[in-house]
């Protein structure tokens, strides 16, 4: 069973190597680093939303506390020490609150500013990801278009190939039916087959034909036995008697030869 997954394994991954296209892997990339930039940003303003919240209480707080200190110096001065006195209580429990309020304000303003400084280098790197997705998608494009002019002209693409086979096939075919051809010729010729049409000829025809054929071989010799015996007319006179014989020989069919 281990040996089944790892097979299946290894055509699942031959056939994702197949599908995957560097390209779309790359704009995926991109994509999914654009979205990180974008949360860092978000962040860097949500922290900013909340520095500026404080700072907005820290302004109130101050006011008041500015407030309550002219308070007790008027109340001082009409006398009125416990007025006095209650107005300064109230302005240090403010001070206590500005003072833990400074204190968040600036964990929060730390925090932006590497927020900030994390952005600007995310916000580089994204950049130079960027030119180089671009430069690498145009570098494969060209090879691919290379790789496929390539296999057109060495005929080792697909589509060539399945040219090739088609004429490969079509020679086959072609070889196959002049070879058939000439051997049904053959056997016609030698008389293996009979000839289906109604022109084949009959016995008595190739019977003819084999004597008329034997005669011309006998009328040649002669002649050339005329010639060696250097008789002016007795090679016509040969000729003509080796054509009275022929002539006269009987012609035997096929119901003879038995």
């Amino acid at each position: 069973m281990k040996r089944m997954g790892m097979i299946f394994r290894a055509k699942a991954n031959k056939a994702l190597d197949r599908a995957e296209d560097p390209r779309e892997t790359l704009d995926y990339s991109y994509q999914k680093q654009l979205e990180l930039l974008q949360k860092v940003r978000r962040g860097v303003a949500d922290v900013a939303t909340s520095r500026k919240r404080l700072e907005l209480q820290l302004s109130q707080l101050q006011g008041q506390s500015t407030k309550l200190e002219e308070q007790g110096r008027k109340a001082l001065a009409l006398g009125r020490e416990d007025l006095a006195r209650e107005a300064l209580s109230r302005k240090a429990a403010l001070q206590q609150q500005v003072s833990d309020l400074e204190t968040q304000h600036q964990t929060l303003q730390g925090e932006e500013e590497k927020l900030t400084l994390a952005a600007q280098r995310l916000q580089s790197k994204v950049d130079a990801f960027r030119t180089k997705k671009e430069t690498i998608k145009a570098t494969y494009t060209a090879a691919q278009a290379q790789t496929r002019i390539a296999e057109s002209f060495s005929g080792i693409s697909e589509e060539m190939g399945d040219v090739g086979l088609a004429i490969q096939r079509a020679e086959d075919k072609t070889a196959q039916l002049q070879a058939r051809a000439g051997a049904i010729d053959e056997l016609l010729a030698s008389g293996a087959l009979d000839d289906q049409s109604g022109l084949a000829k009959d016995d008595i025809a190739t019977e003819l034909d084999r004597i008329s054929g034997g005669s011309d071989v006998e009328l040649e010799l002669q002649r050339m036995k005329a010639e060696l015996a250097g008789g002016s007319s007795a090679p016509q006179q040969a000729i003509e008697g080796g054509a009275e014989q022929d002539a006269q020989r009987p012609s035997f069919d096929k119901g003879d030869k038995g």
